[in-house]
């Protein structure tokens, strides 16, 4: 089984979320993980299996304006995040956007506040939506992985993001 995890990130936790689902696929086969910067130089036809994650801005997938956000929150003097090289680059809605109708087996993941995602949103949802838009069969329920209020990856969530990894290489 081939599989490429495309991932979107701000502050470097949806990479080390991508990073260690890719962790647990690669249990049963060779995986590729880019940033969404790079993704438009891969032929997803080749993959068996795409999985697709990014932060949730705003209940969904980021925009222009909120990736502005994160650039501004992460310059402040007080700021205990880092920007990520990409992170203001094109963002996965654009990616989305400009692909061809496709077919394949897809899955979604997000970040998200550790909050009810009734409050937060999840991006994992509109990612999904994308993605059988194209003509890809989802074969698991999205996932979310938390971050706390500094905007930092929750105990125990990378972990747990190997294990959905493994999960899902299971049932290919």
């Amino acid at each position: 089984m081939s599989t490429l995890v495309v991932y979107e990130s701000m502050f470097g936790n949806t990479r080390h979320v991508a990073e260690a689902i890719a962790r647990g696929v690669a249990t049963t086969g060779a995986v590729k993980t880019v940033p969404v910067s790079q993704a438009r130089e891969e032929d997803l036809s080749t993959y068996d299996l795409l999985i697709v994650g990014g932060p949730t801005h705003v209940h969904g997938m980021s925009r222009e304006s909120t990736r502005r956000g994160a650039e501004e929150t992460a310059h402040k003097p007080d700021s205990t995040v880092t920007l990520e090289p990409d992170a203001t680059s094109e963002g996965l809605r654009e990616w989305l956007s400009s692909l061809p109708p496709s077919h394949g087996r897809a899955v979604a993941f997000d970040t998200r506040a550790d909050a009810p995602a009734l409050l937060t949103g999840r991006a994992s949802k509109g990612i999904g939506k994308k993605l059988r838009h194209l003509g890809f069969d989802l074969v698991a329920e999205s996932e979310s992985f938390l971050v706390d209020k500094e905007s930092h990856l929750e105990d125990n969530e990378a972990a747990r993001a190997e294990q959905w990894g493994r999960v899902l290489a299971q049932h290919q």
